[in-house]
């Protein structure tokens, strides 16, 4: 008798068990608040790079190459005296263009051809940054087209960004739901939105004079950078009974 009761004991739990699934409600089906938060940290820069520029003038392309080749080379030296490896100068452009003079009824006349290198310095140490520039305009460079600070590494404070972020939003979803005249519930769903570092900060484009390059050694403010970071978040919104 008990082998034969056993089919039958089966037969009743399985319809209960498949029973018990389908009192739960979907999530779509369950009263929620959404809301967004966002979240700023400043951090500070701690590298940037330079643009350091040579050019030249002369009557000849060769003539104006040669000299820019000599200048560029001085100043790469000079700062690889700094401690600056191979890989934090590069190349980035070399122009050469022929200036032309134009008289009315004539054909163009070429009077001299300018040669412009540029060398792209990285600089990890944001006390290198003045001495970079002073040194590379006292050694032949004769324009500075680009100064941008940029923080290295963000991965904490964009951590701590969204912490900030998730209680906002949670403050937020509380008075929402007071307001309906409820009470927030759990958490259902964190969404982080996609992060981007803070873009390098550019500072004003300087040039040196041809006539020389001044004494006083030139001043550096990195300031501060804003890191953002917004989260969406759902939350259980429970009515008041």
């Amino acid at each position: 008798m008990k082998i034969r009761s056993l089919p039958l004991l089966f037969s009743i739990l399985a319809p209960l068990s498949v029973h018990g699934q389908d009192i739960q409600a979907p999530i779509g089906a369950i009263a929620q608040i959404a809301v967004t938060g966002r979240g700023e940290v400043k951090v500070s820069p701690d590298r940037a790079t330079i643009q350091v520029s040579v050019q030249t003038r002369a009557t000849t392309a060769a003539a104006a190459a040669a000299e820019n080749a000599t200048k560029q080379q001085s100043v790469i030296t000079a700062l690889r005296a700094l401690g600056l490896g191979n890989d934090q100068l590069s190349t980035i452009n070399y122009n050469v263009y022929p200036e032309q003079r134009y008289e009315q009824g004539k054909e163009p006349v070429i009077v001299a051809y300018n040669v412009t290198n540029t060398i792209l310095v990285d600089v990890r140490k944001l006390s290198q940054v003045g001495p970079v520039i002073d040194v590379a305009l006292s050694h032949g460079a004769n324009m500075i087209t680009s100064l941008q600070f940029y923080a290295s590494n963000t991965e904490a404070a964009r951590r701590t960004a969204i912490a900030t972020a998730i209680e906002k939003a949670r403050a937020d979803a509380e008075a929402a739901a007071r307001a309906a005249h409820g009470t927030l519930g759990t958490l259902l769903e964190i969404n982080i939105g996609a992060y981007s570092p803070p873009p390098p900060r550019p500072m004003m484009m300087m040039r040196a004079t041809a006539g020389g390059v001044a004494q006083a050694d030139t001043p550096i403010n990195p300031g501060e950078e804003t890191l953002v970071v917004e989260v969406a978040t759902r939350w259980r919104f429970l009515p008041a009974q």
